[in-house]
């Protein structure tokens, strides 16, 4: 309660001096009524409870005296003062449940969710036949639900989801056990075998997850007008039921993730709520029906990672001025033909998704029109012609992913009125022409990936405004001319490919220390932790409301490490002492140059992991001690003029085949005697015969199979690329 001081204290200037006595007392009755006596028995019960919490911030320290209203959590009779609700949300407690707390018979609400509490659930909350709602979720609880909780015949709510250790058999008394049970959340936990029959048909139920356990069997309607379904993330099979009697209702649905086969059957349309369908991750087959259209309401639809085919609906849904689709995920399916007209008039839609399909044909025009658009993902078809002008239209864009396609044309000067985007990724394609100046607009851009194509001309200045920079691709095109000085001065990047061009000149000095990620010498710590080819997450969170109050987010995924490639080009001159400085710096590739002189030392590059400095005309020693990059998994140093002795102490035995074709190099032996380096695993190839391009295959063949297969598999592939966009609450 708060006490309003002020009106009390002007109105005291019109009282006698008597008369303020009554005033206080007055003011005192007035805050006594507003205080609640905690009953003796539920205060006893709750001390217990508290003494085996683990309570680092304090919360409970309010638990003392006997007036409820200032106990933290605690919910009272006005009258009696017994305890009515307990709720002790994220409050970061622990500790085990004291029995005690069974003891409070008259609660209604238990609510210890996003807390950490262990053991098993007690058997004793099923004492508690007062309860109406029970949320013991985000907790580390494990074992059974008990099964005295079958006397809680009170109970409207049950949450028990993201308990992962907590499972077993979903009991079969779940769907029978209260008549008034209208949610039911048991999510990402471990629960197996089928859901109970009696659940299908517990006529209260409105809300029910399931979703992220080991649940099976055939996937069955339900004959209650449920509101919210999630059974995603399962093991659930068979065919895709109408949900009939959920027509009027269910405004979510999430099968995702599953083993479902069969088509979409036209009677999903007619769930006139539904505005979160999702589907992906089946194994649903066959066209999508014409007569599936859905209504108004649906914001969010993800068909994805199925066998879908034929062309794509040229309606999806009913489009209003006031309402219409915010996410359209078809991608990784089967689906030809052209893009739609109609997927231009969805006026609404921010995400849009048809990646690892047969689309074919040009990219409409009218995409344009899309003005909310944030995120497009086309890639992975086989679309022609241009990009086309009028995308700029979508001013709010944040990704644009059309890469492995059949594009052409030059990249338009007018695309600098995108200036949110973040990714730009036109790789693959057969795009020619030059980098226009004015993409110095774009300066929110974060990855940027042109390669595989055909562009030409020399690095502008544009690309020193994409000052938030983190990956850059210009690999396997014809670009010329010297590296600009510009080059390793981006903050933030992590990774830079400029291989495969006619780059000439020398490698730029200086400026190596300015990328974190470069210079950051606690990588070091994660060598023994993760894989070479570890994928690196870049979110861009999407700041749209779906439902209640999720945020949709696009996650764009690089199999990648930090690293420069410079390789297949036409440098020359000696490696810069700075670039064998950098202590964040995993991958460098410098092979197929021109580069000469001695190679700087390796002794600072402590996060190394694959080095190729094969095919220039290095001389010298080899650098010195690597027995303490134990990271270093991939060495390369053929084909060059290196000479001398290289010890066995050194560590360089881990690397048989890395100094073939180095005639005056000499390995020293077990018993001290100096061996010729290795003979070259492609006979007949030498660094003379290896001038202009070059390609990867031939590349990969040029030392020891064993050692080449891992080149092979993490730089020589396409470099993987996964889009996801997701819900989070």
């Amino acid at each position: 309660m708060e006490l309003k001081w002020v009106p009390a204290v002007e109105h005291c200037k019109a009282l006698k001096l008597y008369q303020l006595p009554l005033l206080i007392l007055v003011l005192l009755c007035s805050y006594q009524s507003h205080s609640v006596v905690l009953n003796p028995k539920d205060k006893a019960s709750l001390v217990l409870f508290g003494s085996w919490v683990q309570d680092p911030n304090h919360y409970l320290a309010t638990w003392i005296g006997s007036n409820c209203t200032k106990w933290t959590g605690i919910g009272c009779q006005n009258q009696t003062g017994r305890v009515i609700s307990l709720n002790l949300t994220n409050m970061n407690l622990s500790g085990h449940i004291h029995p005690n707390l069974c003891k409070i018979a008259s609660l209604e609400s238990l609510v210890l969710s996003e807390n950490s509490f262990t053991g098993q659930i007690p058997m004793c909350l099923g004492w508690l036949h007062n309860l109406r709602s029970l949320d013991l979720s985000h907790n580390k609880f494990v074992g059974l639900v008990p099964n005295t909780f079958m006397r809680l015949g009170q109970l409207r709510e049950l949450v028990l989801n993201s308990n992962h250790d907590l499972g077993g058999i979903l009991p079969g008394w779940v769907g029978n056990f209260s008549l008034n049970l209208e949610k039911l959340d048991m999510s990402f936990n471990s629960f197996q075998g089928e859901i109970p029959e009696s659940l299908f048909y517990l006529s209260s139920l409105k809300y029910l997850d399931l979703g992220n356990n080991n649940l099976s069997g055939d996937l069955h309607d339900f004959y209650q007008p449920l509101v919210f379904l999630n059974l995603g993330s399962n093991l659930f099979s068979g065919t895709l039921p109408c949900f009939s009697a959920s027509a009027e209702y269910l405004s979510f649905l999430n099968l995702s993730n599953n083993s479902i086969v069969g088509g979409i059957p036209t009677c999903i349309s007619s769930l006139k709520k539904l505005t979160h369908l999702n589907l992906s991750f089946n194994h649903i087959d066959y066209a999508l029906s014409p007569r599936l259209v859905f209504s108004e309401e649906l914001l969010v639809l993800d068909l994805s990672f199925n066998d879908l085919s034929g062309p794509l609906p040229a309606k999806i849904a009913e489009t209003t001025d006031k309402s219409g689709l915010v996410l359209l995920d078809l991608s990784h399916n089967h689906f030809s033909g052209g893009i739609p007209l109609k997927i231009t008039e969805l006026k609404s839609l921010q995400a849009l998704f048809l990646s690892h399909n047969f689309l074919s044909g040009e990219i409409p025009a009218r995409i344009g029109n899309l003005t909310y658009l944030q995120v497009i993902d086309l890639s992975h078809n086989y679309l022609s012609g241009s990009i086309p002008l009028n995308i700029v239209g979508c001013f709010q864009l944040l990704a644009l992913v059309l890469n492995n396609n059949n594009l052409s044309g030059e990249i338009q000067p007018e695309l600098d009125a995108l200036d949110s985007l973040k990714i730009l990724d036109i790789s693959n394609n057969k795009i020619s022409g030059e980098i226009p100046l004015t993409l110095a607009g774009c300066k929110s851009l974060e990855i940027v990936d042109f390669s595989s194509n055909d562009l030409s001309g020399n690095l502008n200045d544009a690309i020193t405004k994409w000052s938030n920079l983190r990956y850059l691709s210009l690999a396997r095109n014809k670009f010329s001319g010297s590296l600009p000085s510009w080059l390793f001065t981006f903050e933030a990047i992590q990774m830079m490919n400029f291989s495969g061009n006619k780059f000439s000149g020398f490698i730029p000095d200086g400026n190596f220390n300015i990328s974190s990620n470069f210079n950051n010498g606690n990588i070091v710590q994660r060598l023994a932790m993760e894989p070479f080819d570890v994928m690196r997450n870049v979110e861009i969170k999407i700041s749209v409301l779906v439902i209640g109050s999720n945020e949709l987010s696009f996650s764009y995924h690089l199999s990648s490490v930090v690293g420069i490639d410079l390789s297949d080009n036409l440098l020359h001159g000696e490696i810069p002492d700075g670039l064998f400085g950098l202590q964040g710096l995993e991958y460098l590739n410098l092979s197929y140059n021109f580069l000469d002189g001695e190679v700087p030392g390796l002794e600072k590059m402590l996060s190394l992991r694959a080095l190729d400095l094969s095919h220039n005309s290095l001389s010298g020693q080899v650098p010195g001690n690597i027995s303490i990059l134990k990271g270093l998994t991939l060495l390369n140093l053929s084909y060059n003029s290196f000479s001398g002795i290289v010890p066995k102490k050194e560590g360089y035995r881990r690397f048989p085949g890395a100094f073939a074709g180095n005639p005056g190099l000499c390995l020293e032996s077990s018993g001290g005697a100096c061996s010729t380096a290795s003979l070259p695993a492609v006979p007949g190839k030498s660094s003379e015969e290896m001038e202009g391009p070059i390609s990867v295959w031939v590349f990969c063949l040029s030392a020891f199979v064993s050692f080449y297969l891992g080149v092979m598999v993490l730089f020589c592939s396409t470099r993987a690329r996964t889009y996801i966009l997701h819900s989070k609450d």
